[in-house]
C-alpha cells in the first residue's frame, strides 16, 4: 500500500465561490463520494484548500499503486460530470500520522 495526493483543479479561478446549480450538485455528490471513501478507509483526509492563488481540493489516499490513486480520481462525480475539473495525482513516499486517539 502507498499514500497517494490528489490534488482537484477546478474549472475556473473564482470557483468555489460563484458556482451554478449543475456544480452545486456535483460538489454535493463529490463530498458524499469522499465521505464514504472515507469510511471504507481508502481516504486519509480530504478537503478545500482556499490558496489566495486560487482555491483546490486536496486528498490524501491510500491505494495498492498509482493506477488505483488515478481511479478514485477518475469516479469522482466532479470528474464524471464533465465539468472541467481535473485531478493532478503525486505519490508520497511516507507520510506521518498522528495516533487516531489524538482526534
Amino acid at each position: 500500500m502507498g499514500y497517494y495526493h490528489l490534488k482537484l483543479l477546478s474549472p475556473r479561478a473564482t470557483f468555489p465561490f460563484d458556482m451554478n446549480e449543475r456544480e452545486k450538485q456535483a460538489m454535493t455528490e463529490h463530498s458524499h463520494y469522499w465521505q464514504r471513501l472515507a469510511e471504507k478507509h481508502r481516504a486519509v483526509v480530504v478537503g478545500p484548500v482556499f490558496d489566495p492563488k486560487g482555491a483546490y481540493g486536496m486528498a490524501i489516499v491510500e491505494t495498492e499503486n498509482e493506477a488505483e490513486a488515478e481511479a478514485l480520481a477518475s469516479a469522482d462525480p466532479v470528474i464524471t460530470a464533465s465539468l472541467g475539473f481535473r485531478y493532478e495525482v503525486s505519490p508520497m513516499p511516507s507520510l506521518i500520522i498522528r495516533d487516531i486517539d489524538d482526534l
